[in-house]
């Protein structure tokens, strides 16, 4: 596993890297909430009241990487992240501003 320390407009974050074989689990998180690759389930840490977002890669490739994540486009938010502003669309680095 990778870990990085992920500098965002007003705060840090803590980004991780884990490789599965042929793909990357890739999530940056901060002191409420994340964004993660689309092997995450969103939804149902929305269960826990846990801002979280979905991103796909700006490049039509896989995310493999941090910088992957921040380039990257919201494909899915959950209603924790919603309430925080975050919008299907906007860039992975935008999200994490606001989570």
């Amino acid at each position: 596993m990778v870990h990085e320390k992920v500098q965002l407009t007003h705060k840090k974050a803590d980004g991780y890297i884990i490789p599965l074989g042929v793909l990357n689990l890739v999530a940056v998180i901060t002191e409420t909430g994340m964004v993660g690759c689309g092997a995450f389930d969103v939804a149902a840490l929305d269960n826990f009241s846990y801002p979280a977002a979905r991103v796909k890669s700006a490049t039509g490739s896989a995310i493999a990487t941090i910088e992957d994540l921040l380039s990257g486009v919201v494909k899915d938010a959950n209603k924790a992240a919603v309430e925080r502003g975050v919008k299907i669309g906007m860039r992975g680095k935008e999200a994490l501003d606001l989570i």
